[in-house]
């Protein structure tokens, strides 16, 4: 079993938290593909939330396909690759998007947003 560290705050959610960051774990590598997650109870435990609340982002999660259940035996995360890209580049493309909107507010035009970035990876 993979051990999840959680953070949580209250700005939104507690279920959408938990759910963002499931799939960032997954997304990133930190969970493994195919690998079983544990118990529902043991989650919410480790998160400090209610077992319902977990269930509720698992769920979720399971209603996305970045994991299922196996009868008797519990979830699991998706081997599936290119679903996991695919999430990968959605999730991008939301942070990107915010990134934008924010530099945007604080006066920035497209060329100087795209000269900020490149200026930052540079710097890495």
């Amino acid at each position: 079993m993979i051990k999840i560290s959680w953070e949580i705050d209250n700005n939104k959610p507690i279920y959408i938290q938990l759910l963002e960051q499931v799939k960032l774990k997954i997304i990133s590598g930190e969970i493994p593909i195919g690998s079983k997650l544990d118990s529902v109870r043991v989650l919410a435990q480790d998160a400090e939330v209610n077992p319902n609340t977990m269930q509720k982002a698992l769920s979720e999660l399971e209603r996305e396909g970045l994991v299922f259940s196996k009868r008797t035996s519990g979830r699991y995360v998706t081997d599936d690759k290119e679903k996991i890209e695919s999430m990968r580049d959605e999730m991008a493309k939301i942070h990107i998007n915010s990134l934008k909107e924010t530099l945007k507010k604080l006066g920035y035009g497209q060329g100087e947003i795209i000269d900020l970035i490149k200026q930052n990876l540079e710097e890495e």
